[in-house]
């Protein structure tokens, strides 16, 4: 018999539908709710990326942090089985206390391969991000609610026998917190993937940090450019102070890639035109110890059993082919009307993109 009993967060009025908080409201097993943290620093000479996200679907928690210093690149991955504290935000070596709600928290790893205790705290009030969904035919395979917010962190980062001492001036962090469905291994295949294959895929997601202001900016387009998400918001004086119209992006690839290595986005339409310029500084693919698609040795969701832990050093001078084929994560140097912000550029793209030129998956930049 499944365990049906309350769990403490029952104690709590935050029900939205008649179930115990145990449960969500779909039985669909790609449901899921989890965050991931940038922590940049302004040189390019480190990039820490970390997350957590719960499956309750397939009972899972699991947890990840990677830092990329110079060709190095370090992992430390976590899965369980999910317990019935849903406030408890702990898998293995990996921790994240809610200080403050929306504001403040720590972010914490103990490990040998990897440690690092940091604050993280908000600069700037969290940002919807449009509400995202992706359909395969008629499959609803992803229906996304996600927030984003950027600010400052400090403390201290150990990996590889460095140390770097984090703090606000020179370090700037980002956070994305989402819900909903989305794929996990084990079930989006067989014949309805064959009859309804990905053509091309291209996808920006962008959150800036400036001193006295916040752009996020979000594309995806699929393969003959039609866009299926788009926003461009300018956050100043703690509110949405502009939308910046329908942004276009001429992305500089490293050549015989699809890597980039600068940017310019257009911003704001004829009326009142904006250059936001992105100089690349660091890059972590997420297929590459982050446990996203279409990694192989690890994804999120997936089960591991009861308290594993896995640690992977990656030479990132090597190849490795299924990074191409998801997105990466590139911290950047940003300058928008004159001032000079950071923050982090995600980019990928894959497939055919009629409006880049790319015409299939082996198409890469001349």
């Amino acid at each position: 018999m499944a365990d049906d009993r309350p769990v403490p967060l029952d104690e709590y009025p935050v029900h939205q539908v008649p179930l115990s908080m145990r449960h969500v409201a779909t039985g669909d097993r790609n449901a899921y709710d989890r965050c991931i943290f940038h922590v940049l620093d302004h040189s390019g000479a480190a990039l820490l990326v970390l997350g957590l996200g719960v499956y309750p679907n397939v009972g899972v928690i699991d947890a990840y942090a990677t830092l990329r210093t110079g060709d190095t690149l370090h992992a430390v991955r976590a899965s369980d089985a999910l317990g019935e504290d849903r406030m408890r935000l702990t898998v293995g070596p990996l921790r994240i206390e809610v200080a403050e709600p929306l504001r403040r928290f720590r972010l914490i790893c103990d490990d040998d391969l990897i440690s690092y205790d940091l604050t993280w705290t908000a600069g700037f009030p969290p940002l919807w991000e449009p509400h995202h969904l992706q359909r395969r035919g008629d499959r609803l395979t992803l229906e996304g609610r996600r927030f984003v917010q950027a600010g400052g962190v400090s403390g201290v980062i150990r990996a590889g026998g460095a140390e770097f001492r984090v703090d606000p001036g020179g370090w700037t962090g980002t956070r994305d917190r989402s819900w909903g469905v989305r794929p996990i291994p084990g079930e989006e295949g067989g014949r309805l993937a064959e009859a309804h294959p990905t053509e091309g895929f291209h996808w920006i997601w962008s959150p800036v940090r400036f001193e006295d202001r916040f752009l996020m900016v979000v594309v995806q387009e699929d393969a003959d450019g039609y866009r299926t998400l788009n926003d461009a918001t300018l956050l100043r004086d703690g509110h949405p102070d502009r939308q910046l119209g329908w942004p276009q992006a001429e992305i500089g690839y490293r050549s015989g890639t699809r890597q980039p290595e600068r940017a310019v986005v257009h911003l704001g339409g004829p009326r009142e035109p904006r250059e936001l310029e992105v100089e690349i500084l660091a890059s972590s693919p997420l297929a590459v110890g982050a446990g996203y698609p279409p990694a192989d040795d690890w994804q999120h969701g997936t089960w591991q059993g009861p308290g594993w832990t896995d640690r992977r050093t990656y030479d990132m001078t090597a190849a490795h082919p299924r990074a191409a084929y998801g997105v990466t994560d590139h911290s950047a140097r940003f300058r928008l009307d004159g001032r000079v912000g950071h923050g982090i550029f995600e980019h990928g793209s894959f497939g055919r993109h009629d409006p880049s030129g790319f015409t299939g998956f082996d198409s890469v930049a001349p």
